[in-house]
C-alpha cells in the first residue's frame, strides 16, 4: 500500500466517523456499554440500547418586534422607563356633563365653556366663512362640523372612511382636509352640510410613514397651503422627503420646501404684522427625561435648516447623529417650550374681546409628555413677543388638563380664535371642544 492511499484511506474514515457523529448526536453521547461476562466460549457483546433522546428545552418566547417608527423604538431598558407609554384616550367620548370643566383654570376675567362634545379624538380646528367649526381626528377617520343653527350647535359627520384626518384648512368656502399621504378638498361645504360630496384630492405626493405621519396644514399669507412631513422614527437620519415644511399651491401644484430640520410640528400660524411663521417642534425621545425641551421656531427666510436630527433646543447635539456637527449652523429656537411636553396647535391672537395685553399672542396648546415619569404640559400657554418678534414670556394661561396625581382629566390640542373673539380649545383625550371668553 502507498503511502497517498494509506493517507487517503486514513482521511476518508476520518471524514465518515465525524459525519455519524454530527448526524447521531444523542448515539454519540450515549455511555459505553458494560464489558460482556466471562464465557467458555467467546462471543461479540450484546450491543447497548440507545439512550432516550434528550428533550430539548423549550426556547424562551421572543420579545415581540417594535416596528419601525413605534415611540417605544429606543426607549432605555429600566424599570423606570419600561413604565413609560402613549396615554391611551377613554373609548368612547366623555359626556358633556362628564367633561372636567371645573378642574379648568384661566385667569380671572375668563370663563371656560363646554362648546361641543361627542367628537371622538377632536384634532385640529378651522371655522368657515357662516360660523361652522370643522373638527379633524388622528385616530379615527371622520371629519365633523359643529353647525350652529337657531341658537343650538350640532355635530355632523361631513367626511368619512380617511386614513389620519388631522389637519384642516379654510379658504374661500373650500374645506381643506390632510390625510396621512394626500391632500383633498370639499368646495361649497357650507352650503351642503346636510349632504356634503366626497373629497377631491388635489395632492398625493407625500410619504406613507406612520410614525409622524399625521398632518397639520394651514394657509399663509401668500395663499399658499402649507404642510410638513415629519421624520419617520423617534430619531434617525431621515430621507430628503422628510423632516421639513412643505408649501404648494391650492390647486395642488407649484410644491417648494421651505424648511428642514423639523422634526414633528403639528401647529404653526403666521405673524399679523411681520408675516413670519412660527411653528411648535417636537424634540426627540429618549435622550432623558429633561432633554430635549419642546421648540417654538420661527422662518425668516425660504430654505432654512432647523437641527433635527444633529442638534436639538438650538444647544444639544444629538448623541447618535451629531458626531461632526454644531448646534451653531443650525436656526436656534425662539423658545424652549418644556421637556417632552408636546407643544402642538398654535394661533396668533388677533382678537379684540381679549385683554390688550394678549394682542399678537401666541397661544400654544400643550398637549403633555407622556415619557417622563414626572408629566409637564396639559396645559395652553400664552407666549409674548416684543417689537421685534422675539420671545418676552411664556406663561400659564389654561391649566388643569394634568391632574396633581400626575394622570390626565383632559389633553388640549389645538386653539382656534373665533370670529366673535373667543378662542376654542379642542380636546382629543374627552373628544370636547371648549370655548374660553373674556368679560361678561
Amino acid at each position: 500500500m502507498s503511502l497517498t492511499i494509506s493517507v487517503r484511506r486514513r482521511l476518508l474514515a476520518g471524514t465518515v466517523s465525524a459525519l455519524l457523529l454530527a448526524g447521531l448526536p444523542a448515539l454519540a453521547q450515549q455511555p459505553p456499554a458494560d464489558p460482556p461476562a466471562a464465557s467458555p466460549a467467546p462471543t461479540m457483546p450484546a450491543p447497548a440500547a440507545p439512550a432516550p433522546a434528550a428533550t430539548p428545552a423549550p426556547a424562551p418566547a421572543a420579545a415581540p418586534a417594535i416596528p419601525p417608527g413605534s415611540p417605544l423604538f429606543g426607549r432605555p431598558n429600566s424599570e423606570s422607563a419600561a413604565k413609560l407609554a402613549p396615554v391611551a384616550p377613554p373609548p368612547i367620548p366623555t359626556a358633556a356633563e362628564k367633561l372636567p370643566l371645573d378642574k379648568l383654570k384661566v385667569p380671572a376675567g375668563f370663563k371656560v365653556e363646554v362648546y361641543a362634545s361627542g367628537i371622538a379624538n377632536a384634532r385640529s380646528l378651522r371655522e368657515g366663512d357662516k360660523g361652522t367649526v370643522f373638527v379633524g381626528a388622528r385616530l379615527v377617520d371622520k371629519v365633523s362640523a359643529i353647525v350652529n343653527k337657531d341658537g343650538k350647535r350640532t355635530v355632523k359627520v361631513i367626511a368619512s372612511g380617511l386614513h389620519r384626518p388631522n389637519g384642516l384648512a379654510f379658504k374661500d368656502g373650500t374645506l381643506y382636509i390632510a390625510e396621512l399621504s394626500k391632500i383633498s378638498k370639499i368646495e361649497k361645504i357650507e352650503d351642503n352640510l346636510d349632504n356634503p360630496p366626497k373629497p377631491t384630492m388635489i395632492y398625493d405626493d407625500l410619504p406613507k410613514d406612520e410614525a409622524h405621519g399625521w398632518k397639520f396644514i394651514a394657509i399663509g399669507p401668500d395663499n399658499m397651503l402649507y404642510i410638513p412631513v415629519g421624520q419617520p422614527c423617534n430619531n434617525c437620519l431621515p430621507p430628503d422627503t422628510h423632516a421639513q415644511i412643505r408649501r404648494i399651491g391650492l390647486d395642488g401644484k407649484g410644491m417648494e420646501v421651505v424648511a428642514r430640520g423639523v422634526r414633528n410640528t403639528v401647529g404653526f400660524d403666521w405673524h399679523p404684522t411681520s408675516k413670519e411663521m412660527y411653528f411648535t417642534d417636537n424634540g426627540r425621545d429618549w435622550m432623558s427625561e429633561d432633554v430635549p425641551e419642546d421648540e417654538l421656531n420661527r422662518i425668516t427666510k425660504v430654505g432654512q435648516h432647523f437641527g433635527a436630527p444633529f442638534c436639538y433646543q438650538g444647544n444639544v447635539l444629538d448623541a447618535e447623529l451629531g458626531w461632526g456637527k454644531s448646534c451653531s449652523d443650525y436656526e436656534k429656537p425662539v423658545s424652549l417650550m418644556g421637556p417632552h411636553s408636546a407643544a402642538l396647535g398654535m394661533r396668533f391672537n388677533t382678537s379684540t374681546k381679549f385683554p390688550a395685553k394678549f394682542k399678537n399672542t401666541i397661544f400654544v396648546a400643550r398637549h403633555g409628555s407622556w415619557n417622563r415619569s414626572k408629566k409637564v404640559g396639559g396645559d395652553v400657554v400664552a407666549v409674548q413677543l416684543d417689537a421685534k418678534g422675539n420671545v418676552k414670556s411664556v406663561e400659564p394661561f389654561m391649566t388643569g388638563f394634568l391632574g396633581a396625581d400626575n394622570n390626565y382629566v383632559a389633553r388640549p390640542v389645538d386653539v382656534l380664535f373665533m370670529k366673535d373673539g373667543s378662542m376654542l380649545v379642542s380636546d382629543d383625550f374627552n373628544g370636547a371642544v371648549y370655548r374660553v371668553s373674556y368679560g361678561k
